[in-house]
């Protein structure tokens, strides 16, 4: 009475299955994967180590600004 057996999973899987759907289970898998790829990621940039000091403007967006042609720097000026 402590284990199940293959046929008490299956019918589980199958309930699973019928009350979420498969469209559902595939789009919560995928999301999952992704959170998981991107807390890898964020791990890996944390424990780089830091040679260059990274200018405050880069810290704030996280991205060097070498390497980044999208954004452009520009300072708001009052018209008089």
């Amino acid at each position: 009475m402590g284990s199940f057996s293959i046929w008490h999973w299956l019918i589980v899987l199958l309930i699973i299955v019928l009350v979420f759907g498969t469209k559902k289970l595939k789009n919560i898998g995928s999301d999952l994967g992704g959170a998981v790829k991107g807390f890898k990621d964020g791990m890996r940039e944390g424990s780089a180590p830091e040679d260059t000091p990274v200018p405050p403007s880069a810290q704030v967006t996280g991205a060097t600004p070498s390497t980044d042609k999208s954004t452009i720097d520009v300072e708001a000026r009052n018209k008089s």
